[in-house]
């Protein structure tokens, strides 16, 4: 029976509509004659009726084909087809009585209004069991998806209203969080409360949930998103009619805003334009970390300073790939030769072959691991990197005849708390160790520059933040009163490339980072500039939460930017030098061998415990943050057995007694 319904053609299925309404006509002029006549009678009227009946069925056919109510689908009869239906039955009212006048037939007008009255009602009533019919064969013959409608407001029974039509969608029930619509029937569906989703699911065997919720703000369909499909269902949303016909796009609200946006402060300009390009033009440039947030940003501003050859040194193959496809397109604007090499400035040999290969004039050291959850659980894999790495760097830098050392360094660094810190510190030593030891005007000027954290970059919380938003939060930040020093890559960069420049040797540029942030404040800064509020108990109706998670292993509260706070002015008012105590040639050799030997042991501890040794400020920064985490655990645990307790009391007023038991 399926495949006949789909198989017929439109004019087939013309043909039987017409055929049906033929069967009805005759129908409908018995029960008019019953109605107006006596007991028998109503055949007599049918059989003086007989001689005109062909004629009304052929112009029955004609009007029927000519006002296209034949042609109208089941699934479209709605009340313009209705309105259609009473005008075909007008007009055969008409034509009734027309023919019996002219074939004097003694059929009163009140016979003919009720013949068209009864055939009006009779197609209605025959299409609609068409309709069920056809729907029951497809739902006998198809699989068919049983749908959740989430959201029982006008939205959602207009949904429901489409996909009753549909032949392979079935709705069967609302949930919605109105409770005074839970009880009620709408749209013939019940209505449910979203606490009963899971037995619901189960009971009706519910296949996939729509979300009748266009008004809802994106976080909280995302957050009802999230809960459904853990229950392990299939969840979609609609969209509201506004973006259907166009007057609001169909994209996500959740577009994310330029991170300088984030700054509160005027952000510094390029460099070209400025001092500091003659240092790089015409020259050889290597790039470590090209790849990176800081490395390729570092690329793109050198390419503007038209050197005659870049050296792209990046461990990480898609990395390399996606800076060396962007760069090759501007270097056809500067003639810049562009070389990529994929390899780690742990290998000594490479780094030797690829310094003299290519007369390496300016060497820019941005490679390192910085995320500093992922070091502190990988010590031995971030003091190799950040420490060996740079050391091997520098020094075959000296023996290659390059001209400029400078190295990337973090805030992190000063007082660290964490062996990322740690081992950004150990390698200004040891770049301030070789700065010392070259003659002047024979070697490289070696030079550091150190900077905090960099809005935007693959390690910064504003991408995190940003994702977390999209997800519909909550919003994770570590502690209230975390704070952090902001730069965007661009002006970041600018000023290490004028640092750089204007380096004589030895020097710890530091940069003007402004005041620091609060990383509540930014958490509520990117949900606010999404066009959200923040769910707090002072609005408790606000789309997305900032929930605080405590400090992760190795994380500060604060960072500085100098060991000793004293800082000197330069030629330009956002860089400052740094006046602090390097370790001595014998200091840094006792460190690197002991370094080597934890990394050839495998041994954690002794790693670390170098970096305690040697790195000021370590060592203190680590027992404090010890102190810190035991003076946390009291509450932590108080937090664990409020929640066992209030688990096995259950009620509100249970809930207070934990308060006061705690």
């Amino acid at each position: 029976m399926l495949s006949f319904v789909k198989s017929s053609s439109r004019s087939q299925k013309r043909n039987i509509m017409i055929a049906i309404d033929s069967v009805l006509i005759p129908l409908a002029l018995l029960l008019a004659f019953s109605l107006h006549a006596s007991s028998g009678g109503a055949w007599v009227m049918m059989h003086a009726y007989l001689p005109v009946l062909p004629l009304l069925l052929l112009a029955a056919g004609a009007l029927s084909v000519f006002l296209g109510v034949s042609a109208i689908q089941l699934n479209a009869y709605e009340t313009a087809a209705i309105g259609l239906t009473g005008a075909f039955s007008a007009t055969l009212v008409m034509v009734s009585v027309l023919l019996t006048t002219a074939a004097q037939i003694p059929i009163t007008i009140a016979t003919q209004i009720v013949f068209g009255i009864s055939f009006f009602i009779f197609s209605i009533i025959s299409r609609a069991a068409l309709l069920r019919i056809v729907l029951a064969i497809y739902r006998r013959s198809s699989v068919r998806c049983r749908v959740l409608i989430y959201g029982a407001g006008t939205t959602g029974t207009q949904l429901v209203s489409a996909l009753r039509t549909h032949e392979n969608i079935e709705p069967v029930a609302f949930v919605d969080d109105n409770k005074a619509l839970h009880g009620l029937v709408v749209a013939r569906l019940h209505v449910y409360s979203p606490a009963h989703i899971a037995e619901i699911a189960t009971d009706k065997q519910i296949d996939r949930v729509l979300l009748a919720l266009p008004s809802l703000s994106l976080p909280k369909q995302a957050q009802i998103s999230r809960r459904l499909k853990k229950l392990g269902l299939e969840v979609q949303a609609l969209p509201s009619f506004a973006q259907l016909i166009g007057e609001e796009a169909l994209v996500d609200k959740l577009t994310d805003v330029e991170p300088a946006l984030f700054l509160n402060r005027d952000e510094v300009a390029n460099v070209t334009g400025t001092g500091g390009v003659e240092s790089y033009q015409g020259k050889t440039v290597l790039i470590s970390g090209a790849g990176g947030s800081i490395g390729s940003e570092l690329c793109r501003q050198v390419m503007q300073c038209r050197p005659a050859k870049m050296v792209l040194f990046e461990l990480s193959e898609v990395a390399l790939y996606k800076v060396d496809m962007e760069l090759r397109q501007l270097a056809e604007d500067t003639g810049t030769e562009i070389v990529t090499i994929l390899g780690s400035v742990t290998d000594g040999r490479q780094v030797r072959r690829v310094l003299s290969d290519h007369t390496v004039q300016v060497s820019l050291h941005a490679a390192a691991y910085k995320h500093v959850p992922l070091v502190e659980s990988n010590p031995l894999t971030g003091l190799a990197n950040n420490v060996l790495g740079t050391h091997t760097l520098a020094s075959e830098a000296a023996k290659s005849g390059v001209e400029r050392f400078i190295l990337i360094s973090s805030d992190k660094a000063v007082r660290p708390s964490n062996v990322m810190g740690a081992s950004k510190r150990l390698a200004e030593l040891v770049v301030q160790d070789l700065a010392t030891r070259v003659p002047t005007g024979e070697g490289p000027i070696y030079t550091m520059v150190r900077f905090g954290n960099v809005l935007g970059s693959s390690g910064s919380v504003v991408p995190l933040f940003q994702e977390q938003l999209h997800r519909g939060g909550p919003i994770t930040v570590t502690h209230r009163d975390v704070s952090r020093f902001f730069m965007t890559a661009q002006e970041a960069v600018h000023l290490v490339l004028r640092a750089g420049a204007m380096a004589k040797g030895g020097e710890v540029f530091v940069l003007d980072m402004g005041k620091p942030v609060r990383i509540e404040r930014l958490a509520r800064q990117i949900i606010e500039s999404a066009g959200y509020t923040v769910r707090e108990p002072a609005n408790p109706e606000g789309d997305i939460e900032i929930k605080f998670i405590g400090l992760r292993p190795g994380e500060k509260m604060t960072e500085e930017l100098t060991l000793t706070g004293k800082l000197a002015g330069t030629s330009h008012r956002k860089i400052f030098s740094a006046d602090e105590v390097a370790l001595s040639e014998i200091e840094i050799a006792s460190a690197l061998r002991a370094l080597r030997a934890a990394l050839a042991a495998g041994d954690e501890k002794a790693a670390k415990d170098v970096a305690l040794r040697w790195v000021e400020g370590y060592s203190l920064a680590v027992s404090k943050q010890r102190d810190f985490q035991r003076q946390q655990a009291p509450m932590s645990q108080l937090r664990q057995g409020r929640c066992h307790l209030n688990a096995l009391l259950g009620t509100e007023a249970q809930v207070h007694l934990s308060d006061r038991l705690i």
